[in-house]
């Protein structure tokens, strides 16, 4: 039985078509980016960390933007892969730094595949306690296992290779850890964006959505949240190894609550279920920290706390659900005569 496409079938494959080509101002926060380097070249250990801090927040908009997976302990990926990256190289085992970063992701996407196949049968609160308490059982690891992980004083001046062989890391101004940094999360970014735009992609905004209709049409609801899952632990996982080779060290900062919940905020901040919402977020939250606390070095909590409180408030979407609103409204006033 041959069955006809409609014309709402027609639209919405031809919408998809249209938001999977890259649109004219993607670029844009790239060429930023490398102007950054150019134009700051004493900021670029904060560029690196602003980097690093927006390819997590990608790997947590994958699962929480796009599947609806609830979660507030997805440091424990981003320190699993640190970790991984950390003790490989303290005791010399593997201190190759692109290699590193692979093997960093396969551990850290084992434990969310893992740990995922036991979560993802619940659902709201019981969940996002459930993730809290995994990743406190992470961090609780790497703390009575002081031999190997360090302890509470972590693992530091690790010994890591040159990158390909001849780009030496520069301690100084962290100019090869920008580039390095850079390179890494365009290679992620393209992976995700490819990967959400994707037919898999769309069936997890349709279990977001509606996951009782997704049960109701067949689709292979759990299987494709756990995969879900499983990729965002991965990228988390580059992030944290990424943050160890860029500072030579890794702690118990890395899987700790503080971590966890400023990638929410940013994601908030910046609008979840965007691609460029962690973009956006990151450079909000970082730019903000860094001039309330300047300004306010004893206060500047209450004053970002007060703008996300306004934001959950009045600007769903965040920053770039308000940029949304702003440019329908200005093209409704330009179409009226």
């Amino acid at each position: 039985m041959s069955v006809t496409p409609t014309v709402h079938d027609n639209i919405a494959a031809r919408t998809l078509a249209q938001r999977h080509r890259f649109q004219w101002w993607e670029p844009l926060p790239w060429l930023l980016a490398l102007g950054f380097y150019f134009a700051f070249p004493r900021y670029l250990g904060f560029g690196t960390e602003l980097l690093i801090t927006v390819l997590f927040a990608i790997s947590l908009d994958l699962a929480l933007g796009y599947a609806g997976i609830i979660t507030l302990g997805h440091a424990a990926f981003f320190g699993a892969g640190a970790y991984t990256v950390g003790m490989l190289a303290k005791h010399e085992i593997w201190t190759e730094p692109i290699s590193g970063l692979v093997i960093a992701a396969i551990v850290a996407g084992a434990a969310g595949f893992l740990s995922g196949l036991v979560l993802l049968r619940t659902a709201g609160l019981t969940l996002l306690m459930l993730t809290l308490c995994t990743m406190g059982f992470f961090e609780e690891i790497a703390n009575m296992a002081a031999e190997v992980t360090g302890g509470f004083d972590g693992l530091d001046s690790l010994p890591i290779k040159p990158i390909f062989g001849k780009f030496e890391w520069d301690v100084l101004y962290s100019s090869t850890q920008y580039l390095y940094v850079l390179g890494v999360l365009l290679v992620c970014f393209i992976f995700v964006r490819t990967l959400v735009y994707s037919p898999y992609g769309h069936s997890l905004t349709g279990v977001r959505e509606n996951m009782l209709r997704m049960h109701a049409v067949g689709a292979p609801v759990r299987k494709r949240l756990v995969v879900c899952y499983t990729i965002s632990a991965a990228l988390a996982g580059v992030a944290g190894a990424l943050w160890a080779q860029a500072n030579a060290y890794v702690n118990l900062s890395t899987l700790g609550l503080d971590r966890a919940a400023t990638v929410l905020i940013i994601l908030v901040l910046g609008g979840y279920g965007r691609l460029y919402g962690a973009f956006i977020g990151a450079v909000a939250y970082m730019a903000l920290s860094h001039f309330l606390a300047k300004a306010y070095p004893t206060a500047w909590q209450l004053g970002l706390g007060l703008l996300l409180v306004g934001i959950a408030l009045f600007a769903r979407g965040g920053i770039l659900g308000i940029a949304d609103r702003l440019h329908k409204r200005f093209s409704k006033e330009r179409k009226s005569p």
